[in-house]
């Protein structure tokens, strides 16, 4: 995982940007150490910020916000206007926190929208340029290399080999991995679907997803999944309890949260949970049947997700079905907490490598926002 190289900006000014961020170094006493990671997905805008600690991090701040960047890519090939102008309100928002909390060495991606779209390189040039932050996009293998470090922490060791998914908005990446003990997992194979939950809703829905076409849409997934399962034989080795399974973002954790009957979100008690197969097919067939309003009633749904979660359960169900590992570890977990274990790491034991390495950010402060109604995250409440 590259984190000190190309991850990283040197710090030098490029003149030509507007936008940006300049840092407070008198707020803190020890600004180098505060880190920072930024995901950009097809749905959502996350930020977490935190210090280092020998072996992990602390969270000391966050911010997720559901911009929909990614909306109408798959029919168009472009990002749209108002999910760009969506999104640039959200990483205005982000650069404030990470300008308040004085970080100095962060990592700020974009995933599935961005490297889909024609215009998605064009509109990070333009979010540089009015905002100050640097994103990079990165390929579908290092997203998934950020999700399993991640996710580390939640594997079983004493069980060989783990079967892992990550359903975004834009795509979905399926990785068969090898455990080790005292060393990190090794990916043996992935693949990545273009079967995200905004993918699949705009697909199959019209504008919502019947039973019918939810059935259509399991078949099809499940046939996109099976050259995978007949390469490697990965049932086989579950009926012999070699492998155990883990889900990660947004789909398992609100069928989690559901599960549990949440009246609202806590990070704290759906990561590293479990979820039964038999639970996650009724709470889909349920989902499937219900209204947008009898989804969103759901506190661990709400409207902002309530159009969503029906392609979400269809992926989901065509894993299982696919894989019948009888239950998965929910992790609510993935790219940020990967990179932000990798800074820490340098921070800690590499001092030299981030000496000159400020942060993926450039230097002129933005311009103070009008405060946003968003969803701000804390170590008790976040979600990916």
């Amino acid at each position: 995982m590259n984190v000190s190289g190309k991850g990283q900006s040197s710090g030098k000014k490029t003149g030509r940007r507007r936008g940006a961020i300049r840092r407070r170094r008198d707020s803190h006493d020890n600004p180098s150490d505060i880190i920072a990671a930024l995901d950009l997905g097809t749905n959502n805008c996350r930020l977490l910020i935190a210090s280092p600690e020998p072996g992990g991090f602390k969270v000391i701040d966050g911010f997720s916000q559901i911009v929909r960047l990614g909306e109408g890519v798959s029919l168009s090939g472009r990002l749209s206007q108002t999910a760009m102008k969506r999104t640039t309100l959200a990483l205005k928002m982000c650069a404030e926190r990470i300008v308040n909390r004085g970080v100095r060495h962060g990592r700020y991606i974009a995933t599935e929208a961005c490297r889909k779209a024609e215009n998605g390189e064009e509109f990070l040039a333009q979010i540089e340029d009015e905002v100050g932050l640097r994103l990079e996009t990165i390929t579908s293998h290092e997203e998934a290399e950020l999700t399993l470090t991640g996710c580390r922490p939640l594997f079983n060791l004493s069980t060989p080999y783990a079967l892992t998914f990550d359903v975004g908005g834009g795509s979905a990446e399926i990785l068969w991995v090898k455990l080790r003990e005292g060393r990190k997992p090794k990916i043996l194979d992935w693949i990545s679907l273009p079967c995200g939950v905004v993918t699949m809703t705009e697909r199959y829905g019209n504008p919502d997803i019947s039973l019918e076409s939810y059935v259509k849409m399991v078949n099809d997934i499940r046939t996109l999944l099976q050259p995978f399962e007949d390469k490697h034989g990965i049932s086989s080795a579950m009926a012999n309890k070699q492998v155990q399974m883990l889900g990660t973002a947004g789909t398992v954790t609100t069928i989690a949260g559901v599960q549990m009957g949440l009246k609202r979100y806590n990070r704290s008690l759906v990561d590293g949970s479990w979820l039964n197969f038999d639970t996650v097919f009724s709470l889909c067939a349920k989902l499937v049947k219900a209204s947008f309003e009898e989804r969103a009633a759901y506190a661990c749904i709400g409207r902002n997700r309530a159009e969503l979660v029906v392609a979400g359960c269809g992926v989901l169900e065509a894993i299982c079905k696919t894989w019948p590992a009888g239950r998965l570890r929910v992790a609510d977990r993935g790219v940020r907490e990967g990179i932000l274990l990798g800074l820490s790491r340098l921070v800690i034991g590499q001092p030299k490598a981030v000496k000159n390495a400020m942060g993926r950010h450039t230097e002129v402060r933005p311009k103070l926002l009008k405060p946003l109604r968003v969803h701000q995250e804390n170590a008790a409440t976040s979600r990916r």
